[in-house]
């Protein structure tokens, strides 16, 4: 069994933590019991929520707001450096479960891989392949800047999806 291991949430220091098993806990603190006698909380494990899109999420609040975020957001920021920028790099569930949130399960990509990377999954066809039935071979193309890069001609689909996904990966 792996080892869990507890870091502070960036921008919530002394407040929650995340693992790396994809767990989130709001840490003990002091609070007054009727406005008067202080008691000491215990570490509480926040239950997650699913969004529409099936992440899941949870809040966390501040002295001055509550802020939400999808679990696998933090654990990438704590534990793989991940600086969020808008769509340029995603995080990327490896095994494409939206809730397993452990950081193995976790890269950072590029908004192009992921979507070739689904897409590829749920289509008949690879992306960037199509086959020829003139030539009996399958094309591989791939498009940068609004051009289409002829990638090769190949005898099967996995070859033509290979090239395309090898393209991919030296452009990102």
């Amino acid at each position: 069994m792996q080892e869990e291991i507890w870091k502070d949430v960036i921008g919530y220091e002394g407040l929650y933590q995340v693992s790396n098993l994809g767990r989130v806990k709001s840490l003990s603190k002091i609070k007054l019991n009727k406005g008067k006698y202080p008691f000491k909380t215990k570490d509480i494990i926040l239950k997650h929520s699913l969004d529409g899109g099936g992440y899941a999420f949870v809040k966390i609040f501040n002295n001055t707001s509550k802020s939400t975020y999808k679990v696998h957001q933090l654990v990438a920021m704590t534990f793989l450096n991940h600086k969020p920028c808008g769509m340029k790099l995603i995080i990327d569930h490896i095994n494409e479960n939206k809730i397993d949130n452990r950081v193995e399960n976790l890269q950072i990509v590029t908004n192009r891989y992921n979507v070739s990377k689904s897409t590829f999954k749920n289509r008949n066809v690879s992306v960037g392949c199509q086959f020829i039935v003139s030539t009996n071979k399958w094309r591989s193309q791939i498009k940068i800047n609004n051009k289409n890069i002829h990638l090769g001609l190949f005898n099967s689909e996995t070859e033509a999806s290979e090239a395309y996904q090898n393209k991919l990966k030296e452009i990102s």
